[in-house]
């Protein structure tokens, strides 16, 4: 009896220490994980500068679901980042203003937890949230609407001058920068936390030994090569470092001037296919091998990959509860919709 109480003691010593030693090998890598002390997420996500209330965000929530922000008054941020669909839109290259596909034949990224990035677009020309979110407003294939016309729609909606003055001041010039940073203000709270955060958090048990056994293979494999940091992307590194993506033919897309990618985040990759800059793979298993062969110059197994994505599920985190908003209505003065 003694034995056998002596040999279950040491298997459950073994399977603690490899759980303490997965942690500390995980984060020895970059891994790192969402606080789950609110007051230290702020720390990462808010600016003192321009801080987050509960106004700003509630504001920049509506302009978020608005699609009169648009030229067309049909497209909205919610249209190519829905936050109903893992924030993306479920499609290979984004569709814009007139219907008109995305030129390079770029993919839409995930909106969530794109607060943790270090650069914003697939070419990583925006360093952060406020200035990424100018872009496609303006952009003619996908909103196409000049920022004249953005602040004419806005201003003419007392509702909305009314709002703006409440979460910033009577004095607030309400002109495009100022729409397009509350938009992000509200994007910084789309922090996705997940089991796997509480795993590196200090739960043992919050993943399975299989979920284990995938983030070992992850990081053994050189996958936190590029997959690193909160966001397990959102980071600027060469493509094609050891092979050609075998899709790479469809659209122009190169990277930057340096031939640099912005790795897309791990974190809810199983509701954001097709992957890749193109969107050309749908299957995620697919995916791990294909980055195996372009990025590390190896042979990821069936049952490698398999693992691997069992351990990416566990990135699938919760979502705040977003409610749709009720919008302030248009009056007569509001620019009218534009479709050429």
């Amino acid at each position: 009896m003694k034995l056998v109480t002596s040999l279950a003691v040491c298997v459950l010593g073994a399977g603690s220490l490899f759980a303490t030693s997965l942690v500390e090998k995980a984060v020895s890598n970059g891994l790192k994980a969402i606080p789950a002390n609110k007051a230290e997420l702020m720390k990462l996500i808010d600016d003192k500068n321009d801080p987050i209330t509960k106004e700003k965000t509630e504001l920049g929530k509506k302009l978020y679901f608005d699609p009169r922000i648009s030229k067309s008054g049909l497209i909205s941020c919610n249209t190519c980042h829905n936050l109903g669909l893992g924030g993306a839109d479920g499609i290979p290259a984004a569709i814009g203003h007139g219907w008109t596909a995305n030129p390079h034949h770029l993919n839409s990224p995930t909106v969530y937890n794109a607060v943790f990035f270090k650069a914003q677009f697939w070419d990583g020309r925006s360093p952060h949230l406020a200035d990424q979110a100018q872009g496609p407003v303006q952009a003619g294939p996908e909103m196409a609407a000049p920022p004249a016309l953005v602040e004419q729609r806005i201003n003419s909606i007392p509702e909305y001058v009314n709002e703006f003055q409440v979460a910033y001041g009577k004095d607030v010039k309400v002109d495009f920068e100022k729409i397009t940073a509350t938009i992000a203000t509200f994007e910084k709270t789309l922090v996705t936390p997940s089991k796997f955060d509480d795993y590196l958090n200090g739960n043992e048990k919050a993943l399975t030994k299989e979920e284990k056994e995938g983030l070992n293979t992850f990081i053994d494999k050189g996958c936190v090569s590029c997959h690193t940091g909160i966001a397990l992307g959102g980071t600027m590194q060469p493509f094609e470092l050891a092979a050609k993506y075998k899709f790479m033919n469809v659209g122009d897309f190169k990277g930057d001037a340096q031939g640099m990618v912005k790795t897309p985040t791990l974190r809810n990759i199983t509701e954001t296919a097709p992957y890749f800059h193109n969107g050309q793979i749908w299957s995620l298993n697919d995916a791990v091998k294909e980055m195996g062969s372009v990025q590390l110059g190896i042979v990821i197994s069936d049952s490698e990959a398999t693992s691997i994505v069992t351990f990416l599920k566990t990135l699938k985190g919760v979502k705040p509860d977003i409610s749709y908003p009720q919008l302030p209505e248009s009056t007569i003065n509001t620019a009218k919709p534009e479709f050429n």
